[in-house]
Order: structure tokens, then C-alpha cells, then sequence
């Protein structure tokens, strides 16, 4: 029975307080919220910049303290029931609030003089902010969101099935070994592509499923698919959005292999500098045929899943060089948990 589409797929999570988009969010939001108080104080509007200055002098301090605090904590936090983080969350930005009361004595007049009425409007912007937050995370999970989701992930050529099977049928009498090794890969690359993958997945499991891919393609093309891993320093412990680099591989055979008759290789470089995963493939690049726009629909797709996945914090490049057409693919590396 096929699995229906999970209309309530969020059920409650802290943001990322390490993810830069959240961050940047944080910060427009609440110099926002300021800006508009700024002008609801002020009886002239000429005023309004003064105003603004004034209260970014009490504001940015404790926001710049409080998201370091934040991201210090994220993953303690993350490991919470949702509603303790929550409440979490709020004690820690009051008990900021709270230690810049004491420790900006004769600083911050404003704060010394009425620190009830600043501790009830961090705790209201506080609360505003996590219920946004939690709203964009429904906004991104619903039926329709999920669907085109499924769709991007279950998209594979039909021109591929045909031809693994007919490539494995030729082989089914002179090479039955290696005609049920093939079936065994494509078995294992629909699997995955109907599996529900929501949910980062590990890197090796990625690489072998493109392995697997290209061990198939390369059933049919022989020696003008050529393949080059460079893995060595790629990361094990890193979790990825599914099905993000066997897409960009099946463009990479499609467009940079089938059109000609001679050898192309197809590179595959995975590494990790720091807190950010690294993927570099390159694939012969030829200017006729629609090269470009089929790489355009699936660099689209990836981007999105990107975006859904790790906001403005990941990042996809392509670019056309050396008779080669190269995408690079940039995000956080997230490491799976210790079991």
C-alpha cells in the first residue's frame, strides 16, 4: 500500500539558532521591531533616527549576546522536549536581560529604571519570534510542499529504466552474475527514489546509491562513461538531503556523455573544510543540444531542496570552463549522532 502524504509532517522544533538565515531573520526582525517602536515614541518624525539610536543601544547588545548564547547551546536545546525548549529558551533570554541589569549599572539608565517592563517585552519578542518560526516550519511541511518534495525525488528519465533493462536482458545469458548485479542496482536506486526522504540522510549512503547509478549507466555506454571519485577526504559521519547528487550525475551522463562518440569522465570530489561540506562534479560540456537548459530544471530542483533542508546557509554554483561543466554544491556539515 503506497504511503499517503504526511499533512502534519511538523510537529514542533526549535529553529537552528547556528543557521545563518535564521540568524539574519533574528536580527531584521528585532531591529525592525525597534524601528517601528522608534516611531511610536517620537511625537516628530525628524526624531525617529535619534529614537532608533537610542534603542538600538539598549537592544543590540543583549540580541548580539543572546544569539552567541543561543548557537552555544543549540544542539543542548534541540535535544529538549519541544516545550521545555521553549520555556528554555525564554529563561535564558529573561536571565540576560536580567545579568544586564546588573552588570550595566549607570550604562543603561533606561534598563535600570524599569526592568519589569523590559523583562515582559523581551519575553514578548521572545515569544513572537519562536511562534514565527514554528509558523514557517508548518509553512514549509504541508501537503503541497511535500508533494513537490516526492515528485523531485522520484524524478528519474523513463529513457534510463528502458535502457537498464534492456542492457541487463543482453547480459542475462552470457553474464548472469553481472545481469543480477545490475538488477540488484536498479533494485536499490528505486528504493531509494520512493523511500520517503524528508529527513538528512548519510553521505555513504548517497555515494553508494550514485555508485550504483553510474554502474548501470555504464552497462549500456561501456568505456565512453568514465567515472573518477575523489572521496579521501570526505567526511562519513556528514548527513545530506537525499537524492542530491544522483540528479546532478544523471545530468551529467545525459547531457555531457550520450551526445558523443568519444570517452568523457564524469568527476566526483567530496570533501569537508571546517563546518562546511564540499561537492564538486564535473562532466564534458558541449555547447549544441539543450545541455544548458536540462542542467537549468535540475540545479533548480536541488537548489529548493537545498533551501528547504538549510535556508540561505547552503549554496549551489555551476558554471561552464575548460570544455567542462562544473556545479559545486556548499552547506553545513551536519554530523550524524553518536549511537
Amino acid at each position: 500500500m503506497a504511503r499517503s502524504i504526511n499533512h502534519n509532517a511538523h510537529t514542533g522544533a526549535l529553529p537552528d539558532f547556528r543557521n545563518l538565515g535564521i540568524l539574519l531573520r533574528v536580527l531584521l526582525i528585532v531591529n525592525g521591531i525597534a524601528l517601528l517602536a522608534a516611531m511610536l515614541q517620537v511625537p516628530a518624525l525628524r526624531d525617529w533616527p535619534g529614537q532608533f539610536t537610542d534603542n538600538a543601544v539598549l537592544v543590540e547588545p543583549l540580541l548580539l549576546l543572546s544569539l552567541l548564547v543561543l548557537a552555544a547551546f543549540n544542539t543542548l536545546l534541540h535535544r529538549l522536549p519541544y516545550a521545555v525548549a521553549i520555556m528554555a529558551v525564554v529563561a535564558i533570554e529573561l536571565g540576560l536581560t536580567a545579568a544586564m541589569h546588573v552588570a550595566g549599572r549607570g550604562l543603561f539608565a533606561e534598563l535600570q529604571a524599569d526592568l519589569p517592563r523590559w523583562l515582559l517585552i523581551v519575553a514578548l519578542v521572545t515569544a513572537m519570534l519562536l511562534v514565527y518560526f514554528d509558523l514557517r516550519g508548518r509553512a514549509l511541511s504541508p501537503a503541497i510542499a511535500e508533494a513537490r518534495l516526492q515528485a523531485l525525488q522520484a524524478r528519474i528519465r523513463p529513457h534510463f529504466l528502458f535502457n537498464s533493462m534492456n542492457a541487463v536482458l543482453s547480459l542475462v545469458r552470457q553474464e548472469p552474475r553481472r545481469a543480477e548485479t545490475a538488477l540488484e542496482d536498479l533494485a536499490g536506486l528505486f528504493r531509494a527514489l520512493m523511500a520517503d526522504n524528508r529527513e538528512l540522510a548519510p553521505i555513504t549512503q548517497e555515494v553508494e546509491l550514485c555508485r550504483q547509478y553510474l554502474a548501470l549507466e555504464q552497462l549500456r555506454l561501456s568505456d565512453r562513461l568514465q567515472v573518477e571519485w575523489h572521496v579521501d577526504k570526505m567526511p562519513a559521519d556528514a548527513l545530506i538531503p537525499p537524492l542530491t547528487l544522483q540528479p546532478l550525475l544523471e545530468n551529467a551522463v545525459y547531457h555531457g556523455i550520450e551526445p558523443s562518440e568519444i570517452p568523457g569522465v564524469v568527476s566526483i570530489n567530496i570533501y569537508a573544510v571546517r563546518d562546511r561540506l564540499h561537492a564538486v562534479l564535473r562532466n564534458p560540456y558541449r555547447a549544441a543540444g539543450n545541455h544548458h537548459a536540462g542542467n537549468k530544471m535540475a540545479l533548480g530542483n536541488i537548489r529548493e531542496r537545498l533551501l528547504l533542508h538549510f535556508d540561505v546557509a547552503a549554496e549551489l554554483t555551476a558554471r561552464v570552463g575548460d570544455n567542462a561543466y562544473e556545479v559545486r554544491i556548499a552547506m553545513p556539515y551536519v554530523k550524524a549522532p553518536r549511537r
